[in-house]
């Protein structure tokens, strides 16, 4: 079963899904439709399976960026567990899949794994920065600006562009989040807010790594 899902997921996002049947399926594998039909009964369960699986690996990697950033400090916090999921997001294509040309069910589908692996993992974790008095402004406008700024970058010209990898971009734009967002414990929202700091990858003082 992983061979079909493993091949399936070559096939999908490499052709597109809807381009793609199940007897180009069973070309590439060398075996009969009826043998992968035993354990998928129709394209839909087989994409399933396939988004399943690239996910779940998204999934681990944020897992294990959590926890490899408990008990430091809320900005770094929420730095290690965006530029995990950016990483992880560009390796899929996930961003070019929920929004960009092909097949309807494939997007929406994309779409709603995304939603669920990181977005309220990232709404939580904004959730907590309110709750600590660090975030001034809703969490989930926060949430709906860094989404729209993730899922811009990966999709953008700007790192060719600027000569700049889409992890120095990331990193940047993170930064510019948090700082214009975090203020200090205490602090009132008309308080004078501390300035953006935009690092490069080229000063490893800065450098904040996944």
């Amino acid at each position: 079963m992983d061979l079909i899902v493993e091949a399936a997921g070559r096939l999908f996002f490499g052709s597109g899904f809807a381009r793609v049947s199940m007897d180009d399926l069973a070309r590439e594998l060398g075996m009969s439709k009826k043998t992968i039909y035993r354990h998928f009964p129709d394209k839909l369960s087989l994409l399933a399976a396939v988004l399943d699986r690239q996910f779940a690996a998204v999934e681990r990697t944020l897992v294990a960026a959590t926890e490899d950033a408990a008990g430091q400090p809320f900005a770094v916090r929420v730095q290690r567990f965006l530029i995990a999921a950016g990483g992880e997001l560009g390796r899929i294509g996930a961003p070019q899949l929920a929004t960009g040309r092909g097949d309807a069910m494939l997007r929406r589908y994309v779409e709603q794994r995304v939603d669920a692996v990181v977005y309220r993992r990232l709404d939580e974790l904004f959730r907590e920065g309110h709750r600590q008095g660090l975030l001034p402004a809703p969490s989930e406008l926060l949430c709906e600006i860094t989404r729209g700024a993730l899922e811009r970058l990966l999709m953008s010209e700007l790192p060719r562009d600027l000569d700049w990898t889409a992890a120095d971009l990331l990193r940047a734009t993170v930064d510019t989040v948090l700082y214009g967002a975090i203020r200090p414990t205490g602090q009132g929202i008309d308080d004078e807010q501390p300035q953006a700091v935009i690092p490069t990858a080229r000063d490893d003082e800065q450098e904040v790594g996944p």
